[in-house]
């Protein structure tokens, strides 16, 4: 079919990938010295697992987690999308060009797109909403579900 996105495919992972994997999740900046030392491997086996990891896709990208309140983005919603049929992948562009848009996921059921939204005040937050999202080709309808705390359990 013309136009279809490649077919993820799972990479076999044993015990030993997995818990390289939690360390890296746990604190993306540890050495691999360290990452070694508690995986009870050596330092070489990590770094030739954490390259492969890395290689295949399975790590995509080390990162920082941001306290969105510390960081000044007050305002937080998760924003559902009803979109009409075949916008997926040029709606998907467009919102990955928004700075207020953290999260996006095409799901199932009653609405088609979820997004995280964070925003320095609701100010921001509507201006996002109604000027933005809600004027793109492709949209038909939008709901809003304000964030009033946060707890990220990883």
């Amino acid at each position: 079919m013309a136009g279809a996105e490649p077919e993820q495919v799972a990479v076999p992972l044993d015990a030993v990938d997995r818990n390289i994997i939690a360390e890296l999740t746990r604190d993306g900046r540890m050495s691999v010295t360290q990452v070694a030392e508690n995986v009870h491997i050596s330092r070489a086996h990590a770094y030739t697992r954490i390259a492969r990891l890395t290689g295949e896709g399975v790590l995509t990208k080390f990162t920082a987690v941001v306290d969105p309140i510390k960081a000044g983005l007050k305002s937080s919603a998760y924003v559902t999308l009803k979109v009409r049929q075949h916008s997926w992948r040029e709606l998907r562009e467009l919102l990955q060009a928004i700075p207020e848009v953290h999260h996006i996921a095409l799901v199932g059921g009653d609405f088609d797109v979820i997004l995280l939204v964070r925003a320095v005040d609701n100010v921001d937050l509507r201006r996002v909403i109604f000027d933005q999202l809600q004027s793109m080709p492709g949209v038909l309808d939008t709901q809003t579900f304000l964030v009033f705390e946060d707890v990220d359990t990883r």
